[in-house]
């Protein structure tokens, strides 16, 4: 069975450091989809100290996650890593499942999922 989502060691050191440089220790890294973009869906990631019953949990290099149901099914297979270059760095997201993305690389749509384009 596929993971929901995959977080490289990068990724986990980063959300780490962000997690103590915004007083978020204790918190889970709640990973979702929200409607929007050129292409219909983006990424959400934030902190959150709230669990959902229905929420999806799991624990990866030490960071607590959480994923909604709903959302799972999107994100199934999402690998989310950390990047870093001489422009800065910053999160890529990579999903099996978007079969359409914007070039701006946070907008997405799936087979399933189409949500809500906006204009660009």
């Amino acid at each position: 069975m596929t993971q929901v989502v995959e977080l490289t060691e990068a990724a986990a050191y980063q959300v780490k450091e962000m997690m103590v440089n915004n007083e978020e220790e204790g918190s889970f890294l709640r990973v979702g989809v929200n409607g929007g973009g050129c292409s219909g869906l983006t990424y959400g990631l934030n902190f959150t100290r709230e669990r959902h019953e229905e929420d999806e949990f799991l624990e990866l290099h030490g960071i607590p996650i959480v994923v909604s149901k709903e959302d799972a099914g999107i994100l199934n297979g999402t690998k989310i890593d950390y990047k870093q270059s001489l422009m800065g760095g910053g999160f890529t997201i990579t999903n099996p499942n978007a079969i359409a993305s914007c070039g701006c690389g946070t907008s997405f749509r799936t087979a399933r999922k189409e949500g809500t384009p906006e204009k660009c």
